[in-house]
């Protein structure tokens, strides 16, 4: 992967369990899995994406959970 790639930022997961994905300014669109983020990436161009460099890659920032949290917290309000 190239150093020059933008940083990847996985929102935490919604009511459903979909987390919103962006790199770098362009928001790529709604994850369901591990997998719909590897495809959003290399639609992007980053075509050495996959699941273990999501994992390790200091790039990548993982906001409410990491990349096994594919479900919404419980809130105070649920």
């Amino acid at each position: 992967m190239a150093s020059d790639q933008p940083t990847v930022v996985i929102y935490p997961p919604s009511g459903d369990g979909g987390r919103r994905v962006r790199a770098g300014p362009h928001f790529l669109g709604m994850a369901y899995t591990l997998l719909d983020v590897v495809e959003f990436l290399r639609l992007h161009g980053m075509d050495d994406a996959d699941g273990d460099w999501l994992r390790r890659s200091p790039s990548v920032e993982w906001r409410g959970g990491g990349p096994e949290t594919w479900t919404a917290a419980r809130g105070l309000h649920d």
